[in-house]
């Protein structure tokens, strides 16, 4: 990790992290796995799962049979089952106090408005698997669509090497209640939600965390559905004070640097010291020994950063500046920070508060913004299962006061044809 000060723009330029920008190889590669789908369909998402995934891969296992809640529990550790029937709960409980009243108002010339919500008809979730499977994607995907009122709710996952699913992933899709479960991943996974096959409908938005290939697959497709944003290598910046402890603040960089080689992972400080104590601790560490050992050595060596700062403002800019995807508040006043947040997708608060909370029982949700999106995207909620519309409903004494200048307003933008609607509602 390397040591850099605030008020530097260039050691700071190392730091900041802007957009995904995936390389010309991987955007060609998914182009023509995007375009082989849409050509063959079922058939092509063999030959790529047996190529990725199972080489025994059969097409009979594409769509998964979901079992019943507590059949699917029997496969797993007590422990493991008990705490992914916690999560949903946190996750229900948080997310349906998202939702939100329609508006309607009527004004005092008669002419009536509202805003309304409507949930989407089909939203498919990605939930990757990696060394591991991965059911708190489902969770976090599943539960807000199917809260939102989604109408047809489908999880897509990458296939075991025997072509299964793993019962976790089973067993969370039983407890949230999803509609259909296909053993299949990668890009070949998401040009099937977005094009259709002869075993898979199309979908009108894609939700969810995967690789680069997934990444780039879910921005091709942009646009022929609607997606959830460009989850890029995971990040963390915690802010630590003199009296934080570095064994907890160098757990968190840890925590996220075994995500990926390419994670991005820092700690600002107004306290040279605590910088040099979480140095020292994290050199005295051997990583390698870690489950994990070589992803975090990579990660920490590539995007690890401890950052000095000369005072609250200056750390204050800099999150704003970082727009962390998660910002770990491990300082005895964080309601200074608070005040201060413009551009994080999630908060941490305090010694108590680990970011692997979020990851799972928090109940808030985990599919974040990465790479700086935080400065105009959010995390993933239940506006991202709805859309919404509005309504305008003239009186006869609104339009008859408008008509002139929505004629004059569409004649001087050369719409002739926009003006000639409004004069047209005009009374002799």
């Amino acid at each position: 990790m390397r040591f850099v000060r605030a008020d530097d723009p260039l050691g700071m330029a190392a730091v900041l992290r802007r957009g995904w920008r995936p390389d010309p190889a991987t955007v060609a590669r998914v182009a023509a796995i995007l375009a082989d789908v849409e050509s063959r369909g079922d058939r092509a998402i063999l030959e790529y799962s047996q190529r990725f995934d199972a080489p025994e891969y059969r097409l009979t296992q594409l769509r998964v049979p979901i079992p019943m809640p507590m059949v699917a529990r029997g496969a797993l550790q007590e422990e493991v089952a008990a705490a992914i029937e916690r999560a949903r709960e946190r996750i229900v409980d948080f997310h349906r106090r998202q939702r939100s009243d329609d508006i309607a108002y009527r004004c005092d010339d008669g002419t009536e408005y509202a805003f309304l919500r409507e949930p989407l008809g089909a939203v498919a979730v990605y939930a990757p698997r990696r060394s591991a499977a991965l059911p708190s994607s489902v969770l976090m995907g599943a539960l807000p669509a199917k809260i939102a009122g989604v109408r047809r709710t489908i999880v897509l996952t990458p296939p075991q090497r025997d072509g299964r699913v793993h019962p976790a992933v089973l067993f969370a899709a039983s407890l949230c209640e999803v509609d259909e479960l296909y053993a299949v991943g990668g890009a070949q996974a998401i040009a099937a939600a977005a094009f259709g096959t002869e075993s898979i409908a199309a979908v009108d938005k894609i939700v969810g965390p995967g690789n680069s290939y997934v990444t780039e697959a879910k921005r091709q497709v942009f646009g022929m559905v609607g997606i959830d944003g460009l989850a890029g290598p995971s990040e963390v910046l915690v802010v630590a004070d003199a009296a934080a402890s570095s064994e907890l603040v160098v757990a968190e960089l840890l925590a996220q640097a075994e995500h990926d080689v390419e994670a991005r992972v820092a700690v600002i400080s107004d306290s040279f010291e605590l910088l040099e104590s979480c140095a020292q601790l994290l050199q005295a560490l051997d990583v390698s020994r870690l489950p994990r050992g070589a992803t975090i050595a990579a990660a920490i060596e590539r995007g690890g950063f401890f950052i000095e700062a000369r005072s609250k403002g200056e750390i204050a800019a800099t999150i704003a500046a970082f727009a962390p995807e998660h910002l770990s508040l491990q300082v005895a006043e964080p309601e200074f920070y608070l005040a201060h947040l413009r551009c994080v997708g999630a908060v941490f608060v305090g010694a108590a508060t680990p970011v692997a909370c979020g990851d799972y029982l928090a109940g808030t949700n985990h599919v974040l913004p990465t790479s700086g999106s935080a400065r105009f995207a959010s995390g993933l909620s239940l506006a991202d299962f709805t859309r919404s519309y509005s309504v305008v409903r003239n009186s006869s004494e609104r339009m008859q006061g408008d008509a002139a200048a929505i004629a004059a307003f569409a004649s001087f933008e050369g719409l002739d044809a926009h003006a000639q609607s409004a004069r047209l509602r005009m009374k002799p």
